[in-house]
């Protein structure tokens, strides 16, 4: 399997997701918000899957693999992330996946209900021609990043879970001299204002 899609995930135990959006929906409304964008973002890896030949990973934490098949069903491969900030958890899911020598990996979070199908064929797609491939998200983080090789260095030095994570993040490859491929820019849902943005996510969460 050449190509590798690796969606980040946490288990959805009410208090434990989505916290910045508790003081709006309360512990269990936002992971109930949670589920359904999880579930989105898996639907979306699962329509790719249709499309093209690619592994599903989803990298996880909290909860243990029993409880992810039980939501999220038996159809990916699922691995536990390791401990440490964010960064050190997607240094080690790229560094595990280009170690089973797959030749494109993309990584997702789970915060993107626009995320789409096509989406990811164009990062894929991009990976074929360059280093890495960025989908910005408009709080200035990003919703998707792919590697056609391991570049641990994107994920040291980066102040995560602020609006400088992306400019970071480019500032970084440039030094580095990787080319790179923007995606379109797209709004992730992690704050009570993006709900604003969204209402059509409260009606079914």
């Amino acid at each position: 399997m050449k190509d590798r899609l690796i969606i980040f995930a946490r288990y959805p135990e009410p208090g434990k997701v989505k916290t910045r959006l508790i003081p709006a929906l309360g512990e269990e409304g936002a992971a109930l918000l949670y589920r359904d964008l999880a579930e989105r973002t898996l639907q979306t890896g699962l329509q790719l899957a249709e499309e093209r030949e690619v592994a599903l990973q989803v990298s996880f934490c909290g909860g243990d693999i029993a409880d992810m098949e039980a939501w999220l069903g038996s159809d990916p491969e699922y691995t536990c992330q390791v401990e440490g900030d964010l960064g050190k958890r997607m240094a080690k899911a790229f560094q595990e996946a280009f170690a089973g020598k797959v030749d494109r990996v993309v990584m997702v979070g789970t915060d993107c209900p626009d995320l789409s199908e096509k989406v990811l064929q164009q990062a894929f797609n991009a990976l074929n021609t360059v280093d890495m491939v960025v989908g910005p998200a408009e709080d200035g983080g990003y919703y998707l990043i792919g590697l056609s090789s391991e570049a641990s260095e994107l994920f040291r030095g980066v102040s995560w879970g602020t609006e400088t994570v992306f400019q970071q993040t480019m500032a970084i490859a440039e030094q580095a001299g990787l080319s790179c491929f923007l995606l379109s820019t797209l709004a992730d849902v992690d704050r009570p204002e993006d709900l604003v943005q969204r209402p059509d996510l409260l009606t079914n969460p």
